[in-house]
């Protein structure tokens, strides 16, 4: 699959928490933990497990930076 978009990260599946409709997937992209929030469904048919080997597609309409 090619996609446009540019900011694609590999990485792993580290857990899954599913709840009715959506289910929050955690990753680790290279010591990096990213949380994707997908509908259930979705993990289903893309066959989504711990260990899966999958890539993080980002877009973001905002990105906001905070100091302390």
């Amino acid at each position: 699959m090619q996609l446009s978009a540019r900011n694609q990260i590999p990485a792993t599946v580290t857990a899954i928490n599913a709840g009715e409709a959506i289910a929050n997937v955690q990753l680790d992209a290279a010591g990096v933990r990213l949380v994707a929030s997908i509908t259930v469904e979705a993990v289903r048919q893309l066959g989504l497990a711990e260990g899966s080997q999958v890539i993080a597609v980002i877009k973001a309409s905002d990105v906001i930076v905070a100091t302390p």
